[in-house]
């Protein structure tokens, strides 16, 4: 059974008139899981809830519940400087950096592509950065000319990470064969990650075949999301991880709801019954499989 309240950094003490939304208050805690695993990717610096948490009472609530580390993502340039100050101030943060692809054609629209590209290198220096991303391409937001400099800005980020020997974090989002099309034309880095696996059995093969892990977020556990978790079914368990996206896609029940780094155990326990995994089994092969994509966390 879980938890009737919210970790308390994610307890609202007061509400305004316009934030009794209950859509805005995080769920309950879910139970701990039996062997502590790291949530693949978040997003400390976005708000989505009816309150705001630091980082350090972020983690406290995720290592509560067997979550003992989270891979901080950067989207743009602000919020890639913040993954860097993050990572220095929790050592159970390693970071990614990035331009995200539908901020691309936005950066390019400026003149400013490939001088932000140029500092997303530099930050992707730092030792706790251990991931270019997010980064690929999103063909549901971005249209026409926009294209264009999402393919530039994803091949280049694929540059920098081969560059820096950091593994490579993909937003794929209604372009699976285009991304497979760049990534096997610019030849991939040695460790690449499908953040938040949108794909089905099709593409699970593929990233089988190559190597490439497919990360899982609380999107598997919606009732519609049956490709998924055929997906999931026959991916390769040595290419699994799971993440949050938070503050969003949080699981089901509570789909439409903050999401936080300690909601990964409700998406653990999924991926264990559609997998027929032991539940402690699958937590140390997804712990496992994540210090083989990022490095350790010390």
């Amino acid at each position: 059974m879980c938890n009737s309240l919210a970790p308390a950094p994610y307890r609202a003490t007061s509400f305004a008139p316009e934030d009794t939304d209950r859509r805005k208050e995080y769920p309950p805690a879910p139970e701990p899981l039996p062997v502590p695993v790291m949530d693949n990717h978040t997003h400390l610096d976005f708000r989505h809830g009816l309150i705001e948490v630091a980082v350090s009472d972020a983690m406290d609530a995720a290592e509560a519940v067997g979550v003992q580390g989270a891979v901080q993502v950067g989207c743009d340039l602000e919020s890639s400087r913040f993954t860097v100050q993050a990572v220095d101030a929790d050592p159970r943060l390693l970071g990614a950096v990035a331009i995200h692809p539908n901020d691309a054609p936005i950066y390019a629209g400026r003149g400013e592509l490939d001088s932000a590209l140029a500092e997303i290198e530099e930050l992707a220096k730092h030792p706790r950065i251990r991931a270019i991303g997010e980064t690929g391409l999103d063909f549901f937001r971005t249209h026409g000319e926009g294209l264009a400099h999402q393919r530039y800005s994803f091949r280049r980020h694929i540059d920098i990470a081969k560059r820096l020997g950091l593994t490579l974090q993909i937003h794929d989002r209604d372009a699976h064969d285009d991304v497979v099309q760049v990534l096997a034309e610019e030849g991939a880095p040695d460790r690449v990650v499908f953040h938040c696996f949108s794909g089905d059995e099709d593409l699970a093969r593929i990233c089988n075949e190559n190597g490439w892990y497919m990360s899982f977020a609380g999107t598997m556990t919606f009732k519609n999301a049956a490709n998924l978790r055929a997906a999931l079914a026959i991916a390769e368990p040595s290419r699994v991880l799971v993440e949050t996206d938070s503050p969003f896609l949080t699981p089901h029940p509570y789909r439409g709801r903050p999401n936080a780094s300690y909601m990964v155990p409700y998406t653990v326990r999924s991926m264990a019954e559609v997998t027929g995994n032991d539940l402690s089994e699958l937590c140390s092969r997804l712990a496992e499989n994540t210090l083989d994509a990022y490095g350790t966390w010390a």
